[in-house]
């Protein structure tokens, strides 16, 4: 039987697992970054993967590849990584760093966020039977993940997916173009929070009892379950945007699923089926019943689990 480890770094902590050939986790860790950066961050990683080798050991598993995901840009031609929410990581050669602690032999493949969470779903999740799909992950930012024809899509700068920066006319945006996460992320929902809220001076809200530049997403998700009326206002426009994007990416794709996950679906489920009707609107009419929108299916492992698959595919 084929094993692998797969590593998911995020911006706070390091989560792993050794994994057999058919997805099976047989064993995991996690660990906190503690705020490190640089070459402490890439230190960090390589005595992660370290001890999840002798772990292996201990297991009498023969580890056959090492599969990480990363919450940025892989640039493959010079084998470094653009993370901006690893201090320090703007075109780190973590690959070097990589080989020089598990020697040149052991397969490595990286890959960014975005092609993980599509992969884990391709592999253990709600896309297991599809050709073409897209994971959108709607946490602090939003970044897709695009599989077309068994393919993933990385883009000639290994870009692809970076959906967030897709432009959107917004009313509340001085009737001008934001970006598509401006106001539709974790952050953006914050952001447009406040904004309503100045805009809106007479209506009562318990949102204004907090402190509108400290306000939470999480805030904004129970005063709508109270039927506040700003929270409503703000996931009024943040479905018009998550639906108008549906929209767009459907008519392009033809994707079978689209998978919502991250920090704010979550939550945000409830949404899915009013966000196919804004997208209903102005998507391809023929490929918009052809799509079903679903959550994940992997929670907080969609990352892991791709990023463990994408070894698999490398020993393949």
């Amino acid at each position: 039987m084929r094993h692998v480890i797969g590593i998911d770094l995020g911006g706070t902590k390091l989560s792993g697992g050794i994994f057999s050939g058919d997805g099976r986790q047989l064993h995991n860790e996690k660990v906190f970054l503690e705020r490190k950066g640089g070459s402490e961050a890439s230190k960090m990683m390589c005595s992660f993967i370290s001890g999840f080798l002798k772990k292996g050991q201990q297991m009498d598993i023969d580890i056959e590849a090492i599969g990480i995901c990363v919450p940025g840009i892989v640039n493959r031609k010079e084998e470094t990584i653009w993370a901006p929410n690893i201090p320090g990581w703007d075109n780190y050669p973590l690959m070097k760093d990589l080989r020089t602690e598990v020697g040149a032999g052991m397969p490595i493949v990286i890959e960014n966020d975005r092609s993980c969470y599509i992969l884990g779903e391709k592999w253990k999740g709600t896309a297991r039977n599809c050709s073409d799909a897209i994971f959108i992950a709607v946490g602090t930012g939003i970044g897709a993940g695009i599989m077309a024809n068994n393919q993933i899509l990385e883009g000639s700068g290994g870009i692809a997916g970076a959906i967030g920066w897709m432009c959107n006319y917004h009313p509340f945006a001085g009737n001008e173009f934001v970006n598509f996460e401006n106001y539709a992320s974790g952050t953006g929902i914050e952001l447009l929070t406040k904004k309503i809220l100045e805009l809106n001076p007479k209506v009562e809200s318990s949102l204004r009892e907090i402190d509108p530049d400290t306000i939470k997403s999480q805030e904004v998700f129970g005063a709508y379950e109270e039927k506040d009326p700003i929270a409503i206002l703000v996931f009024e426009q943040a479905i018009h945007l998550w639906g108008t994007t549906v929209a767009n990416l459907v008519s392009i794709f033809n994707p079978e699923k689209i998978i919502f996950g991250g920090g704010v679906f979550g939550p945000a489920v409830q949404f899915l089926d009013r966000i196919k009707e804004v997208a209903r609107k102005y998507a391809q009419p023929i490929s918009i019943e052809q799509v079903s929108l679903e959550k994940t299916s992997l929670n907080g492992d969609a990352g892991l689990i791709g990023a463990a698959y994408s070894a698999v595919q490398k020993v393949d």
